[in-house]
């Protein structure tokens, strides 16, 4: 009977440190795993407030899709620039910045998925362009460049590819002399991803020429948009 009772005491002795341990296991992946986990796929949608918001509304007030304050509150009006930022990047128009539309706009956290509307040849091939063409000018300017080949690109008069248009003979120098194939630094990368993302600097310009190495007389009878740095963009 004591050998019994032995036993039984042994065996719920067994059965506590078993509960214990499950408790322990259950509470650490809530803290260091589950905690991840949600964080990973937070999304900032309406009623959501920070930084990442606010970067949010920056970007889109740069680009002309938003017209409010830059708070960091995501209110409607920063929904609706949403909505109309994922309709003109050929994403899934729900009003949330998730990990792709995130992307799209060049925010990247723990939050981010990855994944943009262009892919990344074309983004690499744009920035290019971007820095043998235009390393020495503004930001803004750069930013220009990169607006000049999409705008091309949305244009029926010219191929209807960032490669075909690049690559288009006669269009660009630096493809016959080469500077195409120069590495470009993070500042050409960021200038071609903020075009694509939307910002468009130069009012829809479809060229642009510096006047003090222009040749071409032709050039010089486009309507200009607008002069940044070095080069006058044109119609």
């Amino acid at each position: 009977m004591r050998e019994k009772l032995k036993n039984k005491k042994t065996k719920n002795i067994l059965i506590i440190i078993l509960l214990i341990i499950s408790i322990i296991s259950y509470l650490s992946y809530n803290i260091f795993f589950r905690e991840d986990v949600n964080s990973s796929y937070a999304l900032s949608k309406y009623g959501s407030r920070g930084e990442e918001v606010r970067q949010i509304q920056t970007k889109l007030k740069r680009w002309g899709y938003y017209s409010g304050n830059v708070d960091g509150i995501y209110g409607s009006q920063t929904q609706s620039a949403v909505r109309w930022f994922q309709s003109k990047n050929g994403l899934a128009v729900d009003g949330i910045a998730g990990p792709k539309t995130l992307a799209a706009m060049g925010i990247y956290s723990s939050t981010n998925g990855g994944g943009t509307s262009t892919s990344n040849s074309d983004l690499n091939l744009l920035a290019r362009l971007v820095y043998a063409e235009a390393r020495g000018e503004p930001y803004t300017g750069q930013v220009a460049v990169a607006a000049v080949v999409l705008n091309r690109v949305k244009s029926s008069s010219f191929p209807n590819t960032i490669a075909g248009v690049i690559y288009q003979s006669g269009a660009f120098s630096v493809v016959n002399d080469g500077q195409i194939n120069l590495t470009p630094n993070a500042t050409a990368k960021k200038a071609a991803q903020d075009a694509i993302n939307g910002w468009d600097p130069t009012y829809g310009a479809i060229y642009y020429f510096n006047p003090r190495t222009a040749t071409n007389g032709w050039i010089w009878s486009r309507p200009v948009t607008v002069v940044i740095g070095n080069h006058r963009f044109c119609k």
